[in-house]
Parts: structure tokens; C-alpha cells; sequence
């Protein structure tokens, strides 16, 4: 029989694919960069053929390093769901999971539901990324993520959702400023502040104020929840936060106030998802319902 590739050097493959830097990847695989080079270079020797283009700045996957990162994702998810399956009659939540988790949750929640799953399930291995959510969706069509805590509703493939709780999108602006942002976000449209693309939260802002996606080009975007309040707490405009965030203290020391935002859309429903059909959708279940009840849901 000729050698094989092996699981590990795919994984290596597919984070590097996913990260497009050899650092970022190897820590997300959990090994030393050079191992992580080492393995691709093995994997390459294997298959006879180059399938990624180094250079001091870049990373680039050849044409053929394109096709077999996709058989990759492919050859590893079957084997996970060939493991999973075989565990599925003993013990649940036993072994590795990986779970993404949205930066508009993870602050906020994560503290109260980690060790819930430590002392319930001490046998579970769970490994937490935090990932913006189109990051996140791709990650787990991937396989390199098994589940996602998100915020709906959004675009995520063909999944599989439990809702764990609702939470209300709550308008801010500085004391004194936008006062025509109450209660339907109608002041000036430069002066609605978003997160970036592939934060959830900035499809639900321009949900709950009437918006298209065409009319999202604002001057200042912001890539965390603080950074949006600092930039409402200098006057520069106004957002929506998720009470979560309002509830953890994130406008404490600043100038910013709440306001009612009168839309019947204004709340997100935080869910857990996962891949249709996945085997361990019984784990993903207990997970689910695990987390519910760390945070009180």
C-alpha cells in the first residue's frame, strides 16, 4: 500500500488554508509553527507536489493545493463523524469539541458558562475560539469548528439550531446628542455606527433602523463593542448594543445613555448551531442545554 496522508497533516493544511499565516495556524491547531511546517512539508513530499507558495509576506495555495485542501476538509470531517459515531452509544460530551463563539457573546457569557461544562462534563475536552460569525460559519462548513454560539438570525449554511436566550438590542447615544435617533433610528444615516462585515450584530442594527446593507457606509466602523462605545461616548454618532453588554457594565465611565428603540425586531436570539445532520447532534443538544442553564435562561 502506498503511505497515506496523515489526519493531522490535513488539519495542519486546512488551518493553514483557513488562517492564511503559518503562526496564526499552528496556534490554532495547538502545535509550534515548526511543526506545523514540518507536517505540510511532509504532506507535500507525499503527494509529490507543492501545494503552498511561501514567502516571507504571503501565503498561497496553488491550484492543486486549492483542490486538495477541499478534499481535506472532506477526508477529515468524514473521519471525525466516524469517530463520533462509534462514541455515540457510551458516554456523552466525552473528547475533543471545538465551539466558536461570537465577540458579541463570548465577553459576556463565556465566564458563566465555562466552568458550568467543567463541572457537568469533566470528561469533555472543549476547545473555544472566539470568531467573528461569517469567520465562524465558514470554520465549521469546514470542519475545523463543530458548533457555533451565535446570534440569530443570521446566514450559517445548512445547521441546526437550539436557542439558548433572547436578547434585546438596546439604542445608545451620548447625553445630549442624536436625540433624533429615538425611537426608530432616524437621524442622519452617517451617524449610525456598525460594527465591520461578518459581526451578525451589524445585520441586526440595520434591521431593527430600517436599513439596507447599500446604506451601511459609514465613516467609522468598528471592530469590538468598547470601541463602538468609545466612539458614541465622544459624540461621533450613535448604535445599537446587546443588553448582555449593557448588563456587564460596558458603559460604565462614559457618557452614554440608552434609549428605547421602538421596532418589534430589536433583539437577537442567542443560539447554538451546528451542521445538519452532524452525529453528535445529541452532544450538541445536552451542550445546548448545558449552557441554558449557566446563564440562567
Amino acid at each position: 500500500m502506498n503511505p497515506i496522508p496523515s489526519l493531522r497533516q490535513l488539519s495542519y493544511l486546512i488551518a493553514l488554508h483557513e488562517h492564511g499565516h503559518f503562526g496564526n495556524a499552528a496556534t490554532a491547531c495547538f502545535v509550534s509553527q515548526s511543526t506545523l511546517s514540518v507536517g505540510i512539508a511532509e504532506l507535500e513530499r507525499l503527494l509529490g507536489t507543492r501545494l503552498v507558495e511561501r514567502s516571507k509576506r504571503h501565503v498561497r495555495f496553488t491550484p492543486i493545493g486549492e483542490e486538495i485542501v477541499v478534499r481535506a476538509g472532506q477526508t477529515v470531517r468524514a473521519a471525525e463523524d466516524l469517530f463520533a459515531a462509534a462514541q455515540r452509544p457510551h458516554e456523552p460530551l466525552v473528547g475533543p469539541l471545538r465551539m466558536a463563539v461570537i465577540p458579541t457573546v463570548a465577553p459576556f457569557l463565556l465566564s458563566s458558562i465555562l466552568p458550568s461544562l467543567e463541572r457537568d462534563w469533566p470528561r469533555l475536552q472543549l476547545y473555544v475560539r472566539e470568531m467573528v460569525t461569517s469567520v465562524a460559519c465558514e470554520a465549521m462548513e469546514r470542519s475545523t469548528i463543530d458548533c457555533v454560539l451565535l446570534a440569530l438570525p443570521v446566514e450559517c449554511g445548512d445547521v441546526e439550531s437550539m436557542d439558548i436566550l433572547v436578547d434585546r438590542l438596546i439604542l445608545v447615544a451620548a447625553k445630549g446628542r442624536d436625540e433624533m435617533a429615538s425611537p426608530l433610528c432616524d437621524a442622519d444615516n452617517d451617524r449610525l455606527l456598525l460594527l465591520g462585515d461578518g459581526h451578525c450584530l451589524k445585520a441586526h442594527a440595520l434591521a431593527v433602523c430600517n436599513r439596507a446593507a447599500a446604506e451601511a457606509d459609514s465613516r467609522l466602523v468598528a471592530a469590538t463593542l468598547h470601541t463602538l462605545v468609545q466612539l458614541v461616548d465622544a459624540g461621533l454618532g450613535y448604535t445599537l448594543l446587546p443588553q448582555m453588554a449593557i448588563d456587564a457594565g460596558i458603559l460604565d465611565g462614559t457618557s452614554v445613555e440608552t434609549r428605547p428603540a421602538q421596532s418589534l425586531h430589536a433583539t437577537r436570539t442567542i443560539a447554538l448551531v451546528w451542521r445538519s445532520g452532524h452525529p453528535r447532534t445529541s452532544d450538541f443538544r445536552l451542550l445546548g442545554e448545558t449552557i441554558r442553564r449557566a446563564v440562567g435562561a
